[in-house]
């Protein structure tokens, strides 16, 4: 009687076929996975990112070095650009959110208006390839509540960037400070720091060593924010 149960049940579960095996494929890969690895990373320099496997298959190379001693003005350089409610939202700016669905309401021809937060580009650039679509903007909120969840707020600026795409291969602020300054992530005056905050959002365009009109311009307001960062405390979570 008890063999017949056990083989019953064998042949319940090769019943469901691969249904059912896709969403445990789809489970792991959503929860123990990310949990695990982001533990793991918690303490130790992430290896790589799937966006620079991506770089290499396009033979475009990736120049990549972990560095935990970045110059803070780098930070609050990338706070005052992209994230000045970093230190007090849980992942997401629902103001900013707000702020860009409106923008997009009154200018429906206008692209859209970013309002990603450092943790979801952290999430995005640690786990996801640059894809556009509404699946993978609904795994990078999933995820990147497990990162707001797992990892305290320094640690997140920190992976962000040693991590973030800067433009022709090079990632990470360590590769980014030798190729466009000659200098060590650690070194970088706030003049240099503003420069590679600037181009962040269109870095494969824009260039932090020679730069155009626009990015002066850009890297000068820049220099203020980050003035701006200090003295209203706006980094209070990762001093």
């Amino acid at each position: 009687m008890v063999r017949r149960g056990n083989r019953g049940k064998g042949l319940v579960w090769r019943g469901r076929g691969w249904p059912w095996r896709i969403v445990a494929v789809l489970f792991i890969l959503l929860v123990p996975a990310p949990i695990i690895l982001l533990l793991v990373f918690r303490f130790l320099p992430v290896p790589g990112t799937p966006e620079m496997l991506l770089s290499l298959a396009q033979g475009k190379g990736a120049s990549y070095s972990w560095r935990d001693d970045i110059s803070p003005r780098l930070g609050r350089a990338v706070i005052g650009a992209e994230d000045q409610n970093f230190c007090t939202h849980h992942g997401f700016d629902w103001d900013a959110i707000n702020r860009a669905v409106e923008d997009h309401k009154r200018h429906p021809g206008k692209p859209e208006r970013g309002a990603s937060t450092i943790s979801q580009q952290a999430a995005r650039t640690l786990f996801l390839v640059p894809v556009r679509s509404w699946v993978r903007k609904g795994v990078e909120a999933w995820l990147t509540v497990l990162v707001e969840g797992l990892w305290p707020k320094k640690r997140i600026l920190t992976a962000y960037l040693n991590l973030v795409d800067w433009g022709d291969g090079i990632f990470g602020a360590e590769a980014a400070a030798q190729a466009y300054f000659g200098t060590d992530a650690s070194d970088l005056d706030s003049g240099e720091a503003a420069r590679l905050a600037a181009i962040l959002p269109n870095p494969h365009k824009w260039k932090a060593a020679h730069p155009g009109r626009y990015v002066r311009h850009r890297a000068g307001m820049l220099q203020g924010r980050s003035a701006m960062v200090t003295r209203d405390g706006l980094n209070f979570c990762v001093k």
